[in-house]
């Protein structure tokens, strides 16, 4: 224990991606409540903006994600299935964990932190934690984090254990299954609703870890039209510009229900629309869900879950990395549907939201997943999971 009583310091270590800082900054203020001390180390131009003001940062070379993080959006754009799993880990992620090693270690020595938490797409913060015999916890900040979609592929599981451990090998350290997975803790941002039964010691379920909106976009609120289904449109930010068949076909297919659509995208990706319908390229989701009838998304981990929170059921058209997970475990609970993203069109699209719509069960189910989200406790759920964590190390 430092000096001062039974305040902690806890650092987390997380990679340049949205959806994996956001549940971080959730949890860090929990524990600042708590009277906890926490710092981030992470590339200051994609997670600064993503932190709270003041936020301690231990900033890492940001040219590195940058020139990652451009040829992954080019390559989102382009490559689905196998070749875009492979390319996520062999020229994005393992590049990105060699790169952070260094920085990483230094803020560990710096600021002498009690706990880390170490994101499941930041191996670098799982490589320091070993190397120095470090307390750690590990977030999956999406339920296909701990679910096995690789079981029925054995020859892409073995090449993905094999580049892990030549990772942990390259570092001085022995392979083990699994390194992403911190033997302390880990911590699943999701419910067994969602997941089914999972085995493992030390593994939290607590619920999705929400922010509110950060602001950056307004929703015209006095144009939702009260005595019209609403259906939200969102395929989130890499995805949108890729989406303009698919916007399009939604469109058409909920002029054909009379409902109002309300779309994150820019307006020329989708050409003419109604005029009640909402179209800008943000909006504070938070905010809005409550006001619509359904979500039409792309089974992001982030999205789904603030959806399934407010209780809205889904209309999911996965694309690529998680989200066909996400969208299978959201169908399976029965809050959603799930189609094609790259050969739906509208008549397909309208039946479904006329399903969604019309049949309880769905609004139902999802009602239900938004009441064991709230029991499951989500960021303070986390907060209390990191001090009992340090709190049995002492």
């Amino acid at each position: 224990m430092k000096p001062g009583g039974d305040k902690r310091r806890v650092m987390f270590v997380v990679p340049p991606l949205t959806g994996h800082v956001n549940p971080t900054v959730a949890v860090a203020a929990a524990l600042q409540t708590r009277g906890h001390e926490v710092a981030w180390v992470a590339h200051p131009g994609a997670v600064g903006p993503l932190l709270p003001a003041g936020a301690r940062l231990f900033g890492l070379d940001d040219a590195v994600p940058e020139a990652l993080q451009e040829e992954m959006v080019a390559r989102a754009r382009a490559t689905r299935g196998l070749g875009a799993f492979r390319f996520l880990w062999e020229d994005f992620l393992l590049p990105l964990a060699r790169a952070m090693v260094p920085g990483v270690e230094e803020a560990v020595q710096s600021w002498q932190p009690d706990v880390l938490v170490v994101d499941q797409q930041a191996l670098a913060g799982a490589i320091v934690a070993r190397r120095r015999g470090q307390l750690w916890a590990s977030f999956a900040t999406t339920s296909a984090g701990v679910s096995d979609p690789l079981a029925g592929l054995p020859q892409v599981k073995r090449w993905l254990d094999q580049q892990l451990a030549a990772l942990l090998v390259e570092h001085g350290l022995a392979p083990v299954p699994e390194p992403d997975r911190s033997p302390h803790a880990l911590i699943v941002f999701s419910t067994e609703e969602l997941t089914g039964p999972l085995p493992g010691r030390n593994l939290h379920l607590v619920g999705p870890a929400l922010r509110p909106s950060r602001g950056g976009g307004d929703v015209p609120f006095h144009r939702l039209d009260p005595q019209r289904p609403r259906i939200l449109v969102s395929l989130g930010t890499v995805n949108a510009e890729r989406g303009a068949r698919f916007f399009q076909a939604a469109s058409r297919a909920i002029q054909e229900l009379g409902a109002q659509g309300i779309f994150t995208a820019r307006p020329e990706l989708l050409g003419p629309t109604p005029p009640d319908f909402i179209v800008q390229p943000w909006v504070p989701m938070l905010e809005l869900l409550p006001q619509v009838s359904l979500l039409i998304g792309h089974g992001g981990h982030n999205s789904s879950c603030e959806a399934l929170a407010c209780g809205r059921p889904l209309l999911l058209a996965p694309i690529r990395d998680d989200q066909p997970v996400v969208a299978e475990q959201i169908v399976r609970a029965g809050a959603g549907l799930r189609v094609r993203f790259g050969r739906v069109e509208a008549p397909e699209i309208a039946a479904c939201l006329r399903r969604l719509l019309d049949e309880p069960s769905f609004s139902a189910s999802a009602a239900f997943i938004a009441s064991r989200f709230r029991a499951a406790g989500g960021a303070e759920a986390a907060a209390g999971i990191l001090e009992e964590l340090q709190a049995a190390s002492s």
